[in-house]
């Protein structure tokens, strides 16, 4: 591994690779961030020429040019994050995904006028702190020289188990409880999501890596293994992209996009740590912060989530939700909560388009 991996207690110093991954993985949050306000202007600007905005079928989005410069942003920042997965391990690289919020809920307070109140606040404090924890003490990246070191992590035992544990779950989901519950139940179609996105973090970590070898004169292209991720990654994101636009559809996108974004990025880093050993050679002290920090930063992005939830909610309605303690909360009968998450998503038609774009 370039630089070794550093064991017992000290601290062990960034790598070039984990430089080169942590600004690719910054600046892909960046431009992620801003396309989400950009896309929703553009939208917004659509809507007001058109009469028919995006959340009630309307297309004339994509004759807003506002909205293509939103779209491009977002490509780029795909693109920089696809990159700073060949550099650096998925243990750092997708808890900075949560960045992308703060830039979007900044840029939305100044922009879009939507206030950014003291949990929103905190919440930005928090995915910051426990960012700064995970980078400080991060893992280093392996050095791989083929395709088929790859290949070979892929194929060992506990890693075929994980996968194998995938497919099960995701089939006992796809085939027994999505037809049954999927409609009434959130974590069914998140899980699926989630289940199937952490395979195919994997699997562009390492077509990421072959290409990045291939472009420093090692020719990767020649090897069958490299086909075959390209193909589990086409497998894997078309999967995803069915089962969220489902979830999208069906709740209310304050529900989903914490839920999918907590049990992504766990079983991402699950799946890495299996595959990678991401965290061997590290001492019980840097893996024990690495986990406060997703933690802290798991926590941050949910408030922000529920603080952009309370914003949705007119303000007419705020005095009839706001003093609700928890114990009254559960007592509301199902016709008012019915009648909040249709009020919530009436309010949501155009950012439900705008997450659906964003999150594949």
């Amino acid at each position: 591994m370039e630089g070794g991996m550093g064991g017992g207690g000290g601290q062990q110093e960034l790598s070039a690779d984990n430089v080169r991954g942590i600004v690719l993985a910054l600046l892909s949050s960046g431009f992620i961030g801003s396309s989400f306000i950009i896309k929703k202007k553009g939208l917004h600007r659509a809507a007001v020429s058109s009469g028919i905005s995006a959340g009630v079928g309307g297309h004339s989005y994509l004759l807003e040019p506002l909205w293509w410069v939103g779209m491009i942003t977002m490509i780029v920042g795909e693109i920089a994050n696809f990159v700073a997965y060949a550099f650096a391990p998925a243990v750092l690289v997708t808890p900075l995904g949560a960045l992308s919020i703060i830039v979007s809920a900044v840029l939305a307070h100044f922009i879009l006028n939507e206030r950014l109140h003291a949990l929103g606040v905190l919440g930005c404090v928090m995915c910051i702190a426990g960012s700064m924890v995970i980078v400080i003490h991060a893992p280093l990246e392996q050095e791989i020289t083929s395709v088929k070191e790859i290949w070979h992590m892929a194929t060992q035992p506990s890693f075929l188990l994980y996968v194998a544990s995938v497919i099960v779950l995701v089939s006992v989901l796809v085939f027994h409880f999505s037809p049954l519950w999927g409609q009434s139940n959130v974590l069914i179609y998140t899980a699926i999501c989630s289940l199937m996105g952490s395979l195919s973090v994997m699997s562009v970590k390492a077509l990421g890596t072959s290409l990045k070898l291939t472009f420093e004169g090692t020719n990767q292209l020649a090897y069958p293994e490299t086909w075959f991720f390209m193909l589990v990654v086409a497998i894997c994101v078309l999967t995803q992209m069915n089962y969220l636009n489902k979830a999208l559809d069906t709740f209310n996108t304050a529900v989903v996009s914490p839920i999918y974004y907590v049990m992504f990025t766990s079983l991402t880093i699950l799946a890495s740590i299996i595959m990678f050993k991401d965290w061997s050679g590290q001492s019980l002290g840097s893996i024990t912060s690495e986990i406060c920090g997703l933690i802290v930063v798991l926590s941050g992005t949910i408030l922000l989530h529920v603080t952009k939830d309370y914003e949705r909610i007119p303000q007419s309605r705020i005095g009839l939700y706001a003093p609700l303690s928890p114990t009254s909360a559960t007592r509301l009968n199902g016709e008012l909560l019915r009648h909040v998450e249709e009020d919530a998503r009436r309010t949501d038609d155009e950012e439900k388009v705008l997450r659906r774009q964003e999150m594949y």
